[in-house]
């Protein structure tokens, strides 16, 4: 008593400090700057990453950016001009170390005896029979023909390297700014890392500029259709802005930036932190509805009185549930769990604190609160109807929902965990149609590099260089493998009769070697190979050319480069295929330990709370039922497993155990009157399942704005999202008091 006579007491130091709180925690969000570089969010230490670092302080730190142009056929006499232009324009451009075109690259040919090395297309063709002369060397040259212009000749490629000197943004104007100044009748498509990013980077802003007022406007809606009252509009409203500006400001003055991960961190104050307000709301409802007579002093005292322990209690297993994300591997998913879990723990203490303070100096409102469900409130005569069917049907109940959970498990079986994140966009995004158009007709989007140290020169190395990439090629998923031994293979051809022992051949002698890069410098362009090998030919770069849809198929590629390189020493493997594929791994090794984390953590929790270990393993039911039927239906609907449903687990296990607990809390305290298990769960249902029910819609609803997002991954985490706390709802309302009417579990008592 004394504790809530206090609350009354200093209630105005309390409203006087919070409002105080909530305008400092603006000023930190001036300086909030956000991050789409998915590479970042992996740690430091990877393997992909650390790998990368190496072969870039060789090779430098280049990151491709890749323009396609579509048209009906690239030999036509105002494309390859268009492409002349944009090549030699690019190339003039600080912002790129190099340019790989049809015009950079060269048509290795034999003269006479003689290695001659020319521009793959030296003129423009004026006539069919020069086009068709044209597209006849092309087809011959394998260093360009479905590497920089497709098979049938409907689109060509330009690479431009970035020196990574231009913010993303300002590199992507640049681009299209030179497209602008020599404008063509072609298609052109963008992909690469720095317009991914920059394309990220205006969606993530977006989002967060329509994603949150929407949210709020509806909240608004809902509080207002739930309670009918403004006082029950407001006060979990506030908690809620409160909650979302402070856990916004944590993220700069922790030193951190805003994610593609972090857009989900002010939706979920929004749908989180009303939940302990609105049970506060319903509570004083309630009690109204009971003794109209009552002072609002007396409401507040017996409303803390009865919900301070298992809104606290509730709140403690969200933020548990929610710090499950610090287990993941990711950094933003880390950063998360522990911007929200503060986010919702200062929820919890404004709701026990701020709203009875405000509650305190207001009047009391009309009744809006029916105790019998019959007259008034939809959702009473609905729970009503509900705790009826339940206490009289408990095996039918239980029987539907096994039922339920096997037809579910099923689509584990089409399970899959994302190899990329090329969906981060809309599949129409010009990013992604660019990325199909490469892995149809140039052997793939994905790239690995192996870095291979020794004496380049050496026809041992170079030779096995060759072997490599022969059986690298037979690997399904890889399109094309390229190096400085695919290059002195082709000179060989050059120098070479096919009927000559050395024809698409590595010389057998160091000298021989050299002597095919010599007469390559005297006849081309020497700084063709710096992306090939380092300036005194003792490191080399094999890059091979991808496509594959499924994680296995890229740990089948990786498996076999390390079999291949592991009596090599000093090989190092990179790319950022790679990259991808160990941020896959992350997200499945995050998920396991997340998930456990989470679990055990509840279990515990609700042991300790009801003094019983079956009260810890019946209470985690519904947990683990939302669980596994989300994971099922991820299949059946297609669904991958990503940097962003990843976050699921430990989401709606935070949020999904608040319901059982104030079912339990309200049938011990039914049963201590001396009623039966049914007619408590009856009770329970129709009083405390309306503030669950009402929490429970107003976190979906809260969550549903997601569906407005740019981004596909968030939509399909916000489907996700709403269907695990409705299986946990259901679970909550129907399976555990069905169980618990059967099984009379003792701990209630």
């Amino acid at each position: 008593m004394e504790k809530k006579i206090g609350i009354i007491k200093y209630r105005w130091t309390i409203i006087i400090a919070t409002i105080i709180l909530a305008a400092a925690s603006i000023i930190p969000l001036i300086t909030i700057k956000v991050n789409p570089d998915l590479e970042s969010y992996l740690p430091d230490k990877m393997e992909s990453k650390v790998n990368n670092d190496r072969i870039g302080e060789i090779f430098g730190t280049y990151e491709p950016v890749i323009l396609i142009f579509e048209t009906d056929d690239v030999l036509n006499p105002s494309t390859l001009e268009r492409l002349e232009k944009l090549s030699s324009e690019f190339g003039k451009m600080s912002e790129f170390a190099s340019v790989i075109s049809l015009y950079t690259t060269r048509d290795i040919r034999s003269e006479d005896g003689t290695m001659i090395v020319d521009p793959v297309v030296k003129t423009l063709p004026q006539t069919p029979e020069e086009k068709e002369a044209l597209r006849k060397e092309i087809k011959k040259n394998d260093l360009a023909y479905k590497l920089l212009v497709s098979e049938d000749f409907k689109y060509a490629l330009i690479l431009l390297n970035s020196n990574k000197t231009t913010k993303d943004k300002e590199l992507i104007d640049l681009i299209y700014k030179k497209l602008d100044e020599f404008p063509g009748n072609e298609k052109v498509y963008l992909n690469g890392q720095p317009y991914l990013r920059s394309e990220a980077n205006d969606k993530i802003s977006r989002d967060i500029m329509i994603l949150l007022p929407i949210g709020l406007l509806l909240m608004l809606l809902f509080f207002w259709i739930s309670f009918r009252e403004l006082k029950g509009v407001l006060l979990p409203f506030t908690i809620v802005l409160i909650s979302i500006v402070v856990s916004m400001s944590l993220i700069p003055l922790f030193g951190w930036e805003l994610s593609i991960i972090g857009i989900i961190i002010p939706v979920m104050m929004l749908a989180i932190a009303n939940n302990y307000g609105v049970h506060y709301v319903s509570r004083y409802q309630e009690l109204n509805a009971l003794d109209p007579n009552m002072t609002m002093n007396e409401i507040v005292t017996e409303a803390s009185t009865y919900l301070n322990k298992p809104v606290i209690l509730c709140g403690l297993t969200t933020i548990v549930g929610v710090l499950g994300l610090i287990m993941s591997v990711l950094l933003p998913a880390t950063q998360m769990g522990v911007v929200s879990s503060i986010g919702i723990a200062l929820a919890l203490i404004l709701s026990l604190t701020f709203i009875p303070a405000i509650l305190s100096v207001m009047k009391k409102g009309k009744v809006h609160f029916d105790i019998e469900g019959e007259k008034r409130g939809k959702i009473v005569y609905i729970l009503n109807h509900i705790g009826r069917f339940v206490t009289d049907n408990p095996r039918f109940i239980i029987i539907s929902f096994i039922a339920f959970i096997a037809i579910s498990l099923a689509g584990l079986f089409n399970f899959r965990v994302a190899s990329d994140f090329n969906d981060i966009l809309p599949q129409k995004h010009p990013y992604n149609k660019s990325i199909n158009i490469t892995n149809k007709a140039f052997g793939g989007s994905k790239m690995i590099n192996i870095m291979f140290d020794g004496d380049i020169k050496d026809p041992a190395i170079l030779t096995k260089m060759s072997a490599y990439e022969e059986e690298l090629e037979k690997m399904p998923g890889v399109g094309s493998v390229t190096s400085i031994a695919t290059i002195i293979r082709k000179m060989s051809t050059a120098l070479n009769d096919p009927s000559d022992p050395g024809y698409n051949r590595i010389p057998q002698t160091r000298e021989g070697v050299a002597q095919y890069i010599e007469l390559y410098s005297m006849n081309g362009d020497p700084s063709a190979f710096e992306n090939l090998v380092d300036f005194d030919y003792t490191k080399a770069i094999m890059t091979i050319q991808c496509n594959y849809e499924k994680l296995s198929e890229a740990k089948l590629i990786t498996d076999k480069i390390k079999a291949l390189t592991k009596d090599d020493p000093g090989t190092v493997i990179g790319g950022y295929a790679l990259v991808e594929k160990e941020m896959s791994e992350s997200v499945v090794t995050g998920q396991y330990y997340s998930l456990i984390f989470a679990f055990l953590a509840i279990v515990i929790l609700l042991a300790i709370i009801f003094k019983s270990v079956t009260a810890g393993l019946l209470g985690s039911i519904p947990l683990l039922y939302a669980v596994f039927c989300i994971f099922g239906l991820m299949g059946w609907l297609g669904i991958e497993l990503n940097i962003i449903t990843a976050l699921l687990s430990s989401i709606s296990i935070g949020l999904g155990v608040d319901f059982t607990i104030h079912i339990f809390w309200r049938v011990r305290s039914e049963l201590s009157l001396g009623v039966g298990y049914p007619a408590a769960f009856q009770t329970a249902i129709r009083t405390t399942g309306r503030g669950i029910t009402i929490n429970a819609l107003s976190v979906m609803l809260g969550f549903s704005v997601l569906f407005l997002s740019a981004f596909p991954l968030i939509k399909s985490f916000a489907l996700l999202i709403i269907l695990s706390l409705l299986f946990c709802l259901f679970s909550a309302l129907m399976l555990i008091p069905a169980i618990c009417i059967i099984f009379k579990p003792k701990f209630l008592k």
